[in-house]
């Protein structure tokens, strides 16, 4: 059974939800990146999505595109990411990590080699935005080859055709895009979700997350209240520009604790 696995099982379990923190890796730099996640997971942070910055990322709004400009400017690259997981997992071998990016770092260590690398590192799952599930075939039987789930994103406009065929391709959970835009947007519709949900679990018996537009704690609760999980990655990136190499564990920590807190009101 996989990490991924054994962590909904066991909130489903709880009658609890999954909060998903997102962070770029590299952000601020490379030596808090791994405190980081680890307070991430000290506030309730059950997975972590790892984002893998990439220098034309069309899916994300500003804030985490700075994140990613931060990354690449101290010369974050995918090799030093896995490096990165593989000291993570050292001292946490229970915490889900999924890396989120693009198709280019991946095409430019080769899939096999990036596969078997990631997998040795510790990572459990993968998205990468830019791969069509119509095209992904391969990819995703490579990555579960190696013990790692393939996750694709679904949108408010997918169709019943492209529900059924990422249905057939992931593992470890399906992740709904909330809104027509960019991460960080704020024209989040609540209800349009509430009636979105129901459409996909009737294709899939995978866990749903919910991502992009989600900021408080308030939000997350009603989010919980429909899915699996909730995903959060541009209200995090905001508090660690605003913070200093001195307090932004914390401050992410006191963040990340709020959500959890949201969340948990939730009852499965």
């Amino acid at each position: 059974m996989s990490r991924i696995q054994a962590t909904f099982l066991r909130l489903a379990a709880e009658g609890r939800k999954a909060l998903i923190p997102f962070i770029t890796a590299g952000d601020p730099d490379a030596e808090l990146t791994v405190p980081l996640m680890r307070s991430l997971v000290s506030a309730g942070g059950d997975i972590i999505e790892l984002g893998v910055p990439f220098s034309d990322p069309m899916a994300d709004g500003p804030i985490i595109q700075r994140a990613s400009e931060r990354a690449l400017a101290k010369g974050m690259r995918m090799k030093r990411v896995l490096e990165l997981v593989a000291e993570f997992r050292r001292d946490d071998r229970v915490t889900p990590i999924v890396l989120m990016g693009y198709a280019n770092p991946v095409e430019a260590m080769g899939i096999e080699a990036f596969a078997a690398q990631a997998a040795k590192a510790g990572v459990d799952g993968v998205i990468v935005v830019d791969y069509p599930p119509e095209e992904a075939e391969a990819f995703a039987h490579t990555m579960r080859h190696e013990g790692i789930d393939p996750i694709f994103l679904l949108a408010p406009t997918s169709t019943d055709a492209r529900i059924a065929q990422v249905a057939s391709l992931a593992s470890g959970y399906v992740y709904y895009v909330s809104l027509k835009g960019v991460t960080g947007a704020g024209h989040l519709d609540i209800d349009e979700v509430s009636r979105r949900i129901p459409l996909i679990r009737q294709r899939t018996g995978l866990p749903v997350g919910v991502g992009f537009g989600i900021r408080d704690a308030a939000t997350a609760g009603r989010l919980g209240a429909v899915a699996d999980a909730v995903v959060i990655g541009s209200r995090i990136i905001e508090e660690i520009e605003q913070s200093n190499p001195d307090n932004v564990c914390e401050r992410v920590r006191l963040l990340v604790a709020g959500l959890r807190q949201g969340l948990d009101e939730v009852k499965a």
